[in-house]
């Protein structure tokens, strides 16, 4: 112990635990500041790089218009393509209550309808007057996120690529003014006659 901090001392450095757990501990002389700037950095990466699966929230009527579950179905396909876990709720009023079946059925055309972005997590289930079911998407978040900064970046680039051609079109047929002609200031244009 002593030998090792002379030698830090000598090397004008820190002598750093780094694996206490380990038998015998294992120390460093290295620059602590350095040290800790560079553990804060990559936990910082890290966190960065961590992504958190949210979960949304879909509510459905027993008796939804067609366009209705057309508008909603697409959220849902939305969610799952980023990413997302998504709660499909039925609310039930009144006599609906009594014909959970057609609920399940509901549900079940829904997790049909988007079976190749997302699987069902948990079956439907009666809570009150509520039927739940959750679906969970197929890519993790991660990978999802991945896929639509490519597409963004591929989009901007078609953008740009059609900037440039018709950039490129539209000084290719500009016609070119005469150069020993000065354009005229206003008052030339008036009629001294006037």
């Amino acid at each position: 112990m002593e030998d090792a901090l002379r030698l830090a001392q000598d090397a004008d450095l820190d002598l750093v635990e780094v694996a206490p757990d380990a038998r015998p501990p294992v120390c460093k002389i290295m620059d602590y500041g350095k040290f800790k700037y560079e553990a804060d950095m990559k936990a910082r990466e890290a966190r960065r790089n961590q992504t958190n699966t949210v979960l949304k929230e879909i509510r459905f009527r027993l008796k939804i218009d067609p366009h209705d579950y057309g508008t909603k179905k697409g959220h849902v396909e939305r969610f799952l393509t980023a990413g997302d876990k998504v709660k499909v709720m039925i609310m039930f009023r009144g006599r609906e209550q009594s014909r959970p079946e057609m609920g399940i059925r509901l549900l079940q055309r829904l997790a049909d309808d988007v079976a190749e972005l997302g699987f069902v997590e948990s079956s439907p289930k009666q809570d009150g007057r509520n039927m739940i079911m959750v679906l969970g998407p197929h890519k993790k978040k991660a990978e999802a996120k991945i896929e639509v900064q490519a597409a963004k970046a591929e989009r901007a680039a078609e953008k740009q690529a059609e900037r440039e051609a018709e950039h490129a079109s539209r000084t290719a047929t500009a016609p070119t003014a005469p150069e020993d002609k000065k354009p005229r200031r206003r008052s030339e244009n008036i009629d001294p006659d006037m």
